[in-house]
C-alpha cells in the first residue's frame, strides 16, 4: 500500500543558515521541503509545482517578501503562508503582509512554527475560500530611476510571473492602480506604498533561532 501523502513546504530566504534550520526541521518531521533565496527564484518553482505552505522571510534581495507574498495571494490563493522576519517583535501578522501566521526569528521556538505549519495544513480548505474572497493587489516597493532620471518600478504579472518594468511619475500612495501584462493580457493590480508601515526594515545581523521552550 502506498504510504502517507507528504505535505510539501517552500522555505524563501536569502539567509543559506535559515533556509538550513527551517528544512532540517521539517524535514524530521515528515515533510517535504523545498527552498528557494529570494521571490523570484520561488516563483519559478511555483510554477512547477505548488506547495501547501510556504514560509517566506520579508526583507530579501531582489523581490522583498513583501511582493512575494501578495502575488502568490493573487495567483495561488488556495497555498497558506507564514511571513517571517526578526524585524518586529510580536507574532501579529505585519500591516502590508499578505500572509497567515507571522513567526518572529530569534524570539519564537521552532516548535511554535511547527505548530503553525501543522494548523494551516489542518485548515487549509477554509483558508483558501477566504484568501479568494479577498482583494490582494500587488505591494511594489521603489525600484530606482532609469538613464534619464525617471523612477520605475518592477511589476510581477499575478497570471504568468513575468516581471517587466514600469515608469511612475507620481507616487499615489495607498492607492490601487492597474496596468496591462506586457507579456499576456492579464491587468495587474498593484500599489505603490512608500508608509513606513509596510517598508522592509533594514537589513541587520541574522537573527539566532530559538531551539528550545515551550510554544505559546
Amino acid at each position: 500500500m502506498p504510504g502517507p501523502i507528504k505535505h510539501r513546504i517552500l522555505v524563501v530566504d536569502d539567509e543559506e543558515s535559515i533556509r538550513l534550520v527551517f528544512a532540517q526541521l521539517l524535514q524530521r518531521e515528515g515533510y517535504e521541503v523545498a527552498t528557494a533565496e529570494n521571490g523570484f527564484e520561488a516563483l519559478l518553482q511555483l510554477k512547477q509545482v505548488l506547495p501547501d505552505v510556504i514560509i517566506s522571510d520579508l526583507n530579501m534581495p531582489k523581490m522583498s517578501g513583501f511582493e512575494f507574498l501578495s502575488v502568490v495571494r493573487r495567483r495561488f490563493p488556495k497555498v497558506s503562508v507564514i511571513a517571517s522576519s526578526g524585524a518586529y517583535g510580536s507574532r501579529v501578522v505585519p500591516t502590508g503582509v499578505l500572509a497567515d501566521v507571522f513567526y518572529a526569528k530569534g524570539q519564537e521556538n521552532l516548535e511554535a512554527l511547527l505548530n503553525s505549519v501543522a494548523h494551516l495544513i489542518r485548515n487549509s480548505a477554509a483558508r483558501a475560500m477566504a484568501h479568494e474572497r479577498e482583494s490582494a493587489p500587488v505591494w511594489i516597493p521603489r525600484n530606482g530611476k532609469d538613464s534619464n532620471g525617471i523612477p520605475y518600478i518592477v511589476i510581477t504579472c499575478t497570471e504568468c510571473l513575468r516581471s517587466f518594468p514600469l515608469n511612475v511619475t507620481t507616487e499615489e500612495n495607498q492607492e490601487v492602480l492597474e496596468t496591462h501584462c506586457l507579456f499576456c493580457s492579464n491587468k495587474v493590480n498593484y500599489i505603490i506604498d512608500f508608509s513606513l508601515s509596510v517598508t522592509s526594515p533594514p537589513k541587520g545581523p541574522s537573527a539566532s533561532i530559538r531551539t528550545t521552550g515551550t510554544a505559546a
